[in-house]
């Protein structure tokens, strides 16, 4: 999942109500979009993005409320492979007028920080505005750690997301840098909120399924490396416990000691790599796990006692 499959699909998704369009747009100026002054009381603006369906729903989304644009393509650098996209509105009065009814110019045709709260009343709108704002500025991050940011050119702009995604139950944090501010949150849980309130149905489950996946590989993992772990302490205790038996058979001692050491003994002798669960069950008759440790214990003490080099 990147953040471009997440603009694909936010892309798709097409509001029928004109309040949702102009929170949308408002969202879209208010994250990538640049106001140029020519004098003369002439004005022009662009809206620079990084995706390609971005800009494609951009451009319909003006021309829904009859806005004309013109779409260039550019790289940032010579040789840069990433293409960016920029969207040219002339000024107008037509253009003045949609753009101060979405929050993005006021009546002046003066940029605003931040939309009128009547632009993002309605739950409908707010979703619309947040959609918008990942259309425009928006990323996510899933490699290390889980980072999702919506940036905006401004800390107001900024705080107006976390305004409206808390109004559906979800915390970001705020983050000015020196090119731009951000909103952005580092939860699985916040980072769906987000992406649900946008309406990425589809990049909500495939994160979900991915958490599901990790979840399940790491506690495999966890129960591999434990495996692992309870085998090479057996290993390593059943050596000693061999080393002992030898012991005690080369200084004769094996066949004067009691029918219980022997038995297990015997068993260790014959079945090296069981565990102590396993011997307990082929014991006659059948004893604890608890009392075949305690018996091997037994004979390495032996062993000790008679000058082996076997360590306790």
């Amino acid at each position: 999942m990147t953040s471009e499959d997440i603009r694909e699909e936010l892309a798709r998704i097409a509001p029928v109500r004109v309040c949702d369009r102009l929170a949308e747009l408002s969202a879209l100026f208010h994250s990538a979009g640049n106001l140029h002054l020519r004098g003369k009381g002439r004005w022009a603006l662009h809206l620079d993005l990084a995706s390609g369906a971005a800009a494609r729903r951009s451009f319909s989304l003006l021309r829904e409320v009859e806005i004309r644009s013109e779409i260039r393509t550019y790289r940032r650098r010579a040789f840069d492979r990433a293409t960016r996209y920029q969207l040219h509105v002339e000024g107008s009065d037509e253009a003045l007028h949609v753009l101060a009814a979405a929050g993005v110019l006021d009546r002046r045709g003066r940029p605003l920080e931040r939309p009128p709260r009547r632009v993002v009343a309605r739950a409908c709108c707010r979703a619309a505005y947040v959609r918008g704002a990942f259309l425009g500025g928006g990323s996510l991050s899933v490699r290390r750690s889980p980072h999702l940011e919506l940036r905006t050119p401004g800390i107001e702009s900024a705080a107006l997301l976390v305004d409206l995604v808390a109004t559906a139950g979800t915390r970001l944090s705020v983050v000015e840098r020196p090119a731009y501010a951000a909103a952005y949150a580092k939860s699985w849980d916040a980072i769906e909120s987000v992406l649900a309130l946008a309406g990425a149905a589809e990049a909500v489950l495939a994160l979900e399924e991915r958490a599901v996946v990790a979840s399940t590989s790491g506690h495999a993992n966890r129960r591999a490396n434990s495996d692992h772990a309870n085998l090479v302490r057996t290993s390593k205790a059943a050596q000693l416990q061999l080393e002992a038996i030898r012991a005690l058979v080369v200084v004769g001692r094996i066949e004067r000691l009691e029918s219980s050491l022997r038995e297990v003994a015997e068993l260790r002798r014959h079945h090296p790599t069981e565990s102590l669960r396993e011997l307990a069950a082929r014991t006659d008759p059948r004893v604890s796990k608890a009392a075949v440790q305690r018996r091997l214990r037994r004979l390495e003490d032996l062993a000790h006692g008679v000058g082996s080099n076997v360590p306790r």
